[in-house]
C-alpha cells in the first residue's frame, strides 16, 4: 500500500474543500451574518493540513486498487467531518447533528436534523447545498482530473467513486473523462440555474435549489421545500431531475452526435419507462381517488417521481397523504434510483437491466442446463465477474437493510417509518414515509441512529464494496499494482 501517496492525495483533496467553502465565507462577511468564524477556522484547518502533506515525499507515484478503496472511503468520511465545523461552531450543532447534515449533503441525500432552515444565515445554507453540488459528481473525480500534474494515474479513484457497476471512460485518459464529465455538470447547473431565475425565483433561492437538482440532493432554502413555488418553476426541476438521474455519458455521445448509442441504451430505456409509467400511474390514482384535479394529479406526480427516482428527495406536497398505490410506487423507486453514472443514488436502472437478466438466463438454464448463455447489455457481453458482482451487490444491500431495519424497530419505531428511513438512507433519497415522511425529518432520532444513518449514507453513496473491502483482511494482501 502507498500509504505517503495515499496521504498526499487527502490533503490535496481537503484543499479542495477549502476552496469550496470560500463563497459561503464571502457571502457570510459580506452579509455579516455572524457565521464568518466558523467557515474561517475550518478552512485554516483545511489549507494547514492540506499544506503539510505537500512536504511527503513519495518514492511510487502509482495506485494500486486497494490504494483507491483507502482514499476514497477516508476521504468522505474527512470532508464530511470538516464539512461539519461551521455547523458546529457557528450554529452550536452537536457533532452527530452537524455530521450527519454534512454527510446528508456530501452524499446528495437530503435527509435533515434541521427544523427551521430560513432562520439559518444564508452562508450556512449556501454551504449545505455547494455539499450537494460536490458531492452529486464527485469531490475524488475532481481530484482525478488534477492528479496528472502530480504524476498520479487516477483510475482506481475513479473506479472506486463512480456510481454504477460498469466505470466506462468517455475518453482514453481518465482525467480527460473527469474533466468532459466536469464540463457536463457545469454546463446543465448553468442552465437550470438560469431558467428558474426566469421563471421567478430570487437569485439566492435559484442557486440553492440548482445545486440541490443538479446534485441530486434536496436540501431547500425552505422549510416546505417547493411547495408554493408556481407550476412552471416545478415542471423545469422535474425535467431537470431527469436530466440528472440519467448517465451522464449519455449526453457526451449527443454532444458527439453518436445517437445510435443512445438509441441502443439499455438503461436509458428502461430509465424513461420507469418514469413514464409511475408518473401515469400515480396520477389516474390520484385523480380516480379525488385527490386533486387531473391536471394537478399530474403535475404532483411528475414532480414527485422524479424528485424519488432521481432520489433527489425535494417535495411538491405531502405525498404521505397520498393514496396507499401511490405510496407503494414511490417506495419501490426509492429502491431503483436512477442510471449509473449520474448523481443519484439507489439501486440503478442498469442492475435492474442485468438482474432481469440473470432471472431470464436461469430459466433458459433449467430447460437447457449445458447451453452456454451469456448476457449482453448494449450489444456488449458481460462478464460473469460483473453479472455475479451485480447479484452479490442486490445480496449485501438486502442484508444491510434487513438488519438495519430491525435495528431501528428496537427504538420503538414503527415498521413504515422504519423500512422508509433505512432505504431512504441506502439509495440517499432524502424524505420517506409516516415518521420521517416529507413534513417532517429525522431531528427527533438519538445520536446514536443519527451516527449510524450517516454510515448507511456513505455505504449507499459508495456502493457498500468500496466502504466495506477496508474492513476486510484481504486488503493486506499484496496487490500488483497498474503501471
Amino acid at each position: 500500500m502507498n500509504r505517503s501517496l495515499i496521504v498526499k492525495i487527502l490533503g490535496i483533496i481537503l484543499l479542495i474543500e477549502s476552496f469550496f467553502m470560500i463563497p459561503s465565507l464571502a457571502i457570510s462577511l459580506y452579509m455579516q451574518d455572524g457565521s464568518s468564524i466558523g467557515f474561517i477556522i475550518t478552512i485554516i484547518l483545511l489549507i494547514i493540513v492540506g499544506a503539510l502533506t505537500r512536504f511527503i515525499e513519495t518514492k511510487h507515484r502509482t495506485l494500486a486498487p486497494a490504494d483507491g478503496l483507502v482514499i476514497v472511503t477516508y476521504a468522505w468520511i474527512l470532508v464530511s467531518i470538516f464539512g461539519s465545523l461551521p455547523l458546529i461552531i457557528d450554529m452550536n450543532m452537536s457533532f452527530p447533528d452537524a455530521f450527519f447534515e454534512i454527510v446528508s449533503g456530501f452524499t446528495t441525500t437530503g435527509a435533515s436534523v434541521i427544523n427551521n432552515i430560513e432562520s439559518f444565515p444564508k452562508s450556512v445554507v449556501l454551504w449545505r447545498s455547494i455539499t450537494h453540488w460536490i458531492g452529486g459528481m464527485g469531490i475524488l473525480v475532481f481530484t482525478v482530473s488534477l492528479l496528472p500534474k502530480l504524476g498520479v494515474g487516477g483510475f482506481q479513484i475513479f473506479k472506486r467513486e463512480s456510481p454504477g457497476p460498469v466505470k466506462g471512460k468517455i475518453e482514453a485518459k481518465t482525467s480527460d473523462t473527469a474533466k468532459k464529465l466536469y464540463i457536463i455538470y457545469v454546463v446543465i447547473t448553468i442552465l437550470l440555474f438560469l431558467c428558474l431565475k426566469f421563471f421567478g425565483m430570487d437569485v439566492f433561492d435559484a442557486l440553492v435549489h440548482t445545486l440541490g437538482v443538479v446534485g441530486t440532493g434536496g436540501f431547500s432554502s425552505k422549510n416546505t421545500s417547493i411547495m408554493g413555488y408556481s407550476t412552471p418553476i416545478i415542471f423545469t426541476m422535474s425535467f431537470f431531475m431527469i436530466v440528472c438521474g440519467n448517465n451522464f455519458s449519455i449526453y457526451y455521445s449527443l454532444y458527439r452526435r453518436r445517437f445510435n448509442e443512445i438509441i441502443k441504451n439499455e438503461e436509458l430505456r428502461l430509465y424513461l419507462f420507469i418514469t413514464i409509467a409511475a408518473i401515469l400511474l400515480i396520477s389516474v390514482d390520484l385523480y380516480l381517488k379525488g385527490v386533486a384535479s387531473p391536471f394537478i394529479s399530474f403535475r404532483d406526480a411528475t414532480f414527485q417521481v422524479t424528485s424519488i427516482e432521481s432520489t433527489s428527495g425535494f417535495v411538491s406536497t405531502d405525498y404521505d397523504l397520498w393514496p396507499s398505490f401511490s405510496k407503494y410506487i414511490l417506495f419501490v423507486l426509492m429502491f431503483i434510483g436512477s442510471c449509473a453514472g449520474s448523481t443519484a443514488g439507489g439501486l440503478k436502472v442498469i442492475r435492474i437491466v442485468v438482474l432481469f437478466k440473470s432471472i431470464k438466463r436461469e430459466i433458459k438454464r433449467v430447460i437447457h442446463p449445458r447451453a452456454i448463455l451469456p448476457i449482453s447489455l448494449n450489444g456488449r457481453i458481460l462478464s460473469e465477474e460483473l453479472v455475479q458482482g451485480i447479484n452479490g451487490f442486490f445480496g449485501i444491500y438486502m442484508i444491510v437493510f434487513v438488519f438495519s431495519v430491525g435495528l431501528i424497530t428496537l427504538s420503538g419505531e414503527d415498521l413504515i417509518t422504519s423500512m422508509s428511513s433505512v432505504v431512504t438512507m441506502l439509495s440517499n433519497v432524502g424524505p420517506g414515509f409516516a415518521s420521517v415522511g416529507p413534513t417532517k425529518n429525522f431531528y427527533y432520532f438519538n445520536d446514536f441512529f443519527k451516527i449510524y444513518f450517516a454510515f448507511l449514507m456513505l455505504l449507499g453513496r459508495l456502493e457498500f464494496f468500496t466502504v466495506l473491502a477496508i474492513f476486510s483482511r484481504k486488503r493486506y494482501f499484496k496487490e500488483k499494482v497498474l503501471k
